[in-house]
Order: structure tokens, then sequence, then C-alpha cells
């Protein structure tokens, strides 16, 4: 079948690369080009039916148990001698087809032969876990799809023809982030590298509206016009400009909208806040609108500088790949090859006479940027998304404001699906259904998980059936299929996300995301934008406020664990199916205990955050900071390396042999490279602390004193303008561990990080029985005093 599959789509078969010269696929823009030939659209469907169909006719055909047995683990050993040769990358799809002939023999049996009735409750438990495995098995199929030819596409330079840049117009949108924060955003976007006759930078607002300023509540009306005067006078320091709307409506949608009447650019680019643009942005992003006159948005990455809270509490940052780099770095680029890429609300451009002939971004879901981009697609104009990092921004740093975040997604996506709903919306084509589709449905993991977590407790502790089938059924049909599901993920995600790690992620937000998309369902248009709070602050280690169910569940869990081990030596029946459930019951406490990991906040008393950097350079030391010896004449510069960066200042490392021309508290000026701008950069500093570091050198941290236009714009562009070092960044968190090894770090890092819930549970218990012992003694003491009061 390999052979026949790769015969009909050629060299569609294997990793794709777009340049420019090959017309696209799907009647995709003249910019997508490649160097293969083009393959034609009816090959590469007819490819994906026949195998499709060949599947579906050999997942029917039924076998004894010894050759489905046979059957299941040869076409697995095939997938993981496949896995460990060179060629896998060129017979992916092969591959991916496989897994999927798995899981549609698995789900065939799983349909036939194992939901039959054996009393109300059993069959009613039956089809909730049933549902929860649909659930999961839907979602990998469509994963199958959407990922079986990620697109990378390559650079589209600029034209530079004279009349052939277009005039672009930069929206940076704000409610209430601070101006410090905005400020950096703001300099960098003026300082991005094309010609200022043809850019303009818009701050927008919405915490200067009219309404706000003129509100009843006299002191929260006069700190707003605090507020915007300072913004205002921030920004026309900088040469920006400022916009403010009459009225807060439609939350950032309605803010953006409004800017787009009052300006007049061909290309919009927006920007977050915390979403401070490399200096290279629009060189690589706007040449793809250049050549295609039908390309309405050119999505890049979110890349963040800061931990997540589960990277953070667990001590992972900058050791494993983020959360949202699965996302990123794989999806999008599958969704791309389907021209189904879609606006993610920041680090993207948007052409505006696309914006304008809908309106505007839409406004019906919460998800306004995925809802603008179904809108536009159905339309028949193209996406396109550029795999590299150009933007720099900040994700929540508490738990609280994490669950804030995805639940607005959740609720938002679940929305699009049911007001905008892409199965049935017209002038989408399949694949991009199938892609807006996958992409909404992933949203409802938190009944699938919450069911996964609880169903070996309630055969444990209530002797409810998973299903009708025996052990040895579960090894010809179920193991293999999710062995090949782990397999899968791990080639398809391996280097962007580790084994069990998603299942974390996803345990987290289940509990509080359920009461969520139950309420959006009941009344799809009930949601409201909430505003993800950044840069907070922790002054000590605590447990998170949102702990609460998680406690529950896990004693829960734990119980139903132990009744089942109490079962098992007490000789009940059934002892496979007992092993099997603690087994599985097992696996939740690991995930479990990793939860409550996160759940324990760790202190973040840093304002900004700091990456890591390597950079040669000179320190400069003033005379009169300089030795005795060297006061009569200028002190030769410092040999030292920059080792990391952040908005305020940056961290210095000087030989040992240098320490006394250090100034303590006093000004230098550092002279380097500046990648960003292409030449040398002079730097005021101000020292702030040194200390000696365990190699015998001086570490210095110092603060940026030129405070400015002229040297803000150089710290700016040194700390953020680099889109090669946030590739670096990127690169040396991307790798792949390894199945086993990821199982193991999980364990390991729940184990350590939870011990923060058990010492403070223990403290109590131990604090509380304390007191119990105080009280009883007083208690027997009365009582005998009573009594010998009495005799």
């Amino acid at each position: 079948m390999e052979k026949t599959f790769r015969a009909a789509v050629g060299r569609w078969w294997g990793p794709r690369e777009q340049n420019e010269g090959e017309a696209s696929r799907h009647a995709a823009p003249a910019h997508a080009q490649t160097q293969c030939p083009r393959v034609p659209a009816w090959a590469a469907a007819a490819a994906w039916g026949s195998s499709l169909l060949a599947i579906l006719v050999l997942v029917a055909v039924k076998l004894d148990l010894t050759a489905q047995f046979c059957l299941s683990f040869s076409v697995l050993g095939g997938m993981i001698v496949l896995r460990h040769t060179s060629s896998l990358e060129r017979s992916r799809l092969f591959f991916l087809l496989c897994s999927g002939f798995l899981t549609f023999r698995y789900l065939y049996w799983r349909t036939t032969s194992t939901l039959g009735y054996n009393g109300l409750p059993d069959f009613l438990f039956m089809l909730l876990l049933y549902g929860a495995e649909l659930y999961g098995i839907v979602v990998a199929l469509l994963g199958l799809f959407v990922n079986s030819r990620p697109l990378q596409r390559t650079a589209a330079p600029l034209i530079r023809m004279p009349g052939a840049l277009p005039r672009v117009d930069v929206f940076v949108p704000t409610y209430n982030e601070p101006p410090e924060l905005l400020e950096v955003t703001l300099r960098a976007a003026l300082d991005m590298r094309y010609p200022c006759e043809l850019l303009n930078v818009y701050l927008l607002d919405d915490g200067g509206t009219q309404q706000k300023l003129t509100q009843p509540d006299a002191a929260k009306a006069a700190e707003a016009r605090a507020r915007a005067d300072a913004m205002r006078a921030m920004v026309e320091r900088h040469g920006g400009i400022y916009l403010a709307r009459e009225r807060n409506e439609h939350a950032k949608a309605g803010n953006i909208n409004a800017a787009l009447t009052c300006t007049d650019g061909d290309l919009i680019a927006i920007f977050d806040a915390d979403h401070v643009p490399t200096a290279d942005f629009l060189e690589k992003t706007v040449g793809y609108f250049q050549r295609d006159e039908k390309l309405y948005l050119v999505q890049t990455p979110h890349f963040f500088i800061n931990p997540d809270p589960l990277e953070k509490n667990l001590g992972m940052f900058g050791k494993m790949p983020p959360e949202n780099e699965m996302f990123y770095s794989v999806v999008q680029r599958g969704l791309d090859f389907w021209n189904a890429s879609f606006f993610c609300g920041s680090a993207a451009v948007l052409r505006r006479r696309c914006l304008e002939e809908i309106g505007g971004i839409s406004g019906t879901s919460i998800t306004e940027d995925a809802e603008t981009a179904l809108t536009l697609h159905a339309l028949g104009y193209h996406s396109a998304y550029v795999s590299e990092a150009l933007v720099s921004g900040l994700q929540p740093e508490t738990f609280a404001s994490f669950i804030v975040q995805r639940v607005r997604w959740a609720q938002g996506m679940i929305q699009l699906f049911l007001l905008r709903n892409p199965l049935r919306l017209a002038g989408l084509s399949l694949p991009q259904r199938l892609c807006y589709f996958s992409n909404a449905f992933f949203w409802f993991f938190c009944y699938a998980r919450l069911v996964f977590v609880f169903a070996p407790i309630m055969y444990l502790v209530f002797g409810l059936q998973f299903y009708n089938a025996t052990i040895p059924q579960f090894f010809a049909y179920g193991l293999p299929q999710m062995i090949a599901a782990i397999l899968t993920s791990d080639f398809l995600f391996g280097r962007y996300r580790w084994t069990l790690i998603s299942e974390v992620y996803e345990l987290l937000q289940s509990i509080f995301s359920l009461r969520a998309i139950v309420s959006v369902m009941r009344h799809p248009r009930a949601p409201g934008f909430n505003v993800t709070p950044k840069g907070e602050r922790i002054d000590e280690d605590t447990i998170s406020a949102l702990a609460g169910p998680f406690y529950i569940v896990y004693a829960f869990v734990l119980i139903g664990t132990a009744f089942g081990i109490w079962k098992l030596l007490h000789g009940a029946p059934h002892r496979d199916v007992i092993i099997a459930a603690l087994g599985w019951s097992g696996l939740n406490l690991i995930l479990l205990n990793a939860c409550l990991g996160v759940l324990y906040e760790r202190k973040q008393r840093r304002a900004v955050p700091r990456v890591p950097a390597s950079l040669d350079a000179m320190l400069h030391v003033p005379p009169a900071s300089a030795d005795k010896a060297c006061e009569t004449e200028a002190a030769p510069p410092l040999a030292c390396r920059v080792v990391d960066l952040s908005a305020g200042g940056l961290k210095l490392v000087i030989p040992a042999a240098e320490e006394t021309r250090v100034p303590r508290n006093g000004t230098a000026t550092l002279e380097l490279f500046n990648p960003a701008v292409g030449r040398v950069s002079r730097i005021s500093l101000m020292v702030r602390n040194t200390f000696a570091a365990t190699d015998g050198s001086l570490t210095v941290g110092a603060q940026f004193a030129d405070t400015s236009v002229a040297g803000m714009s150089e710290q700016v562009a040194l700390v953020f303008g680099d889109s090669g070092r946030w590739r670096a960044f990127r690169e040396s968190r991307n790798r792949r561990v390894g199945i086993l090894r990821s199982l193991g770090i999980i364990v390991s890092l729940g184990t350590v990080h939870a011990f923060g819930h058990y010492r403070v549970f223990f403290g109590g218990m131990l604090r509380y029985a304390a007191l119990a012992s105080r009280l009883a003694f007083g208690l027997t003491r009365s009582l005998r005093f009573i009594r010998q009061a009495d005799s």
C-alpha cells in the first residue's frame, strides 16, 4: 500500500518546503512556491480517498483473536522499525496511515463488541467512557490529517521597487497595562526596519476612552485621566500616534475597528501590549503580501520570554519545550498546508482591504481573531504562516491568570463552533472545514480528561464496568492502538511536546473549563472578554487559591486506589481487571501529583523577565571610578561578556582580576556589537550589585541609565530586536527526550514539587493535633478539678 500511495502523490510524499516558484495548491497564492513539481489536487484527493477506503475495508474484516493479535502487532512492529530508520520522514504519511488503521480497527471493535447491556448503571457508565474515548479518537484522527505534511515557508524578501512597498499601520491595543510595558513595545515597533514615511505606529488606548474619563466614580475617572495623559505624553515623546475612542464596546475587536476608521495604511500589523517585535518583523512578513493579492494574513508565532505556571513551579523553564511550541511549531504549519492557518490576535499582519470587506475584526465570539480568519477564509482569501519568532511576549505567571486566559480561549472556540459552525459555513474547502472543526473540537478535552480520571475509581469502588471485554481482547485491540498513539504523538510532536505533558496541562484546566463550556453551550452569546493579567509578582511560596478542587479529586483517586488494593489482597474476582484499573489509577495519581506541584506557586519578585545572552563587550569605567594607578590617565576598558538581558538592565561576567576596577553603585558605558541594528552600540549603565561566581569571575548586575529616546532605542534593540536570539533560544529548548524519559521526568517532578503541599498539609495537621492535645489536656484537668470539688 505504501508504494501505491507514494506513486499517487509523487513528491508530495515527503516534507514540503515552499519558496518562490510554484503555483500553489488549492488555488493557493502565487508566492507559495516550491522547487518540486506541483501535485494536482485530484492526485492528492485520490491518494487520500483510496487510502481511506482501503483502511475502512480492512477495518471491517473479521478475525479471530489470535489473527487480530498478529495483525495488530505486525503493524505496530512495522511502525516501531520505521520509527527508528532514517527514511521515516520520507514515509511520513504511510506511518500516519498505519496509526490510523490501528485506531479505526480499535474503534470498530470498541463500537460493535464492547457496549453490551448489563444493567442501566453499567450501561450509562460505558456510554460516558465510550464518549470520552470517541472524543480522543476523533481528535487524534483530525490531528493525523492536519499534521500530515506541515508546510515550511521560505523567506519572501521585500520588493523594494519604487511604489512597490505598501503603507503599514501598526496597532498596539491596550486597556490597563502599565506604561513602562507599553513603552518598550511602542519603541520596538517604531524601530522596525521599514521606510519611516510608510510606517505609522498607533497606541489604541481603551483605558482612555471618554466613557472611562467621565465615569460616575470620581476617583476612578481621575485615575483614568492621569493614565491617559501619561500615555499620550509617552506616545508623542517617541513619535507615535495616540488614539482613544468614545466608548468601550466589543472589547479588543471594537478597539481595532475604531482605529480602522481613523487610519489608511494598506496593511495592519497588530501587537498585544506585551508583544515586542524584532527589528526585522516587517522585512520578513510584508513581502508575502506583495506576491499575492488574495493574501489577507501573515501570522507569526507567539514567543514568550517568561515561564508559564507549570514551567515556573516545576522548575522547567528553558529545560523543556513550552506549552505553546507544539501549536506554533507544528500545528500552525500543518494548518498552513491546507490554507487554514488562522489569526491569533497578535504578532500578525493583515490586509486592510480584506478587513473592511467584512466590516473589520469580527466580534460575535470572544475569540475574535479565529472568527475573523474563518470569515475571510470562507470568502476565498489566503493566509500564510511564518514559523519564526519575530515577537517576544509575556504569558500568565500565576495559575489563576493562566486559567482566566485558557477559559476565555475555550469559551471562544466553543462559541465559534456553535455560532459559526465551520462544517456548515459556505465557502470553505473540505480540508479547511476539517481544520477549523479540529481547532474548535479540541477544547472539549475537559470532559474526556475528567472521565479518564474517575473511570478506574468507579470500577474499583462501585464495580461499574469499563466495557464488556476480556484482558486478551484488550491486548489484541486496545494495547496496540495505545502504543501506536504514543508513537505517533512522539513522532509528530516529540521535539515540541514531551509525553504526558499535554495530559498535565489539560488536567490542570479541565476542572475549571468544564463549567465554563457548559455555560457557553447553554448561552452561546453570554461570555465576556476578560483581559489576562500580566507582570504579576508573588512575594513568597504559596499554594494557589484554586488548589481546593484538586485536593478533592486527589483524595478521591487515592481512596479509590487504596480500596482497589484492598480488594486485590482479599481475593476479589476479576483480579486481572482490578490490576488494569489500578495501573490506570496509578497513572492518574502521577498526573495529579504533577498538578499539585504546579499549584504550589513559587515566588516571583522580578518585575521583568530575563533572557539568556552571550555577547562579547567592553566595559568603559570612568576615571573617577578606576583604581588609583589609572586616575591620571584614561583607564583601558574591561573585557566582559553579557550573559542575560532584560527590559531594565543586564548581567555581565568580568574576570576576577579586574574586580577592583568595577564601580560600586557607579556609572559605566558598555560597548558591544548590536545585532539588531548591525553596528556597535554604546549603552549607559548604572552598576547595582556585584558578586563572585563559583569559577572565580565577577558577576555584575547593571541597570540601563539612559532614559532618552535615543538611549531607549539602543537598549530595546539590544534586548528585543534580534530575531536570531529568539531562534537560538527556541532551538535550545525544543529537543526530544523520548517516551520513557519523559515519563520519568513527570514522575520525579510531581514527587519533588508536590512536596510543598504535603508539608503544608501535614504541618497543619500537626498544629491541629497539638491544639487538640492542649484542649484535651485542659478539659481533663477541668474535669478532675470538678470531681475533686464535688468530693
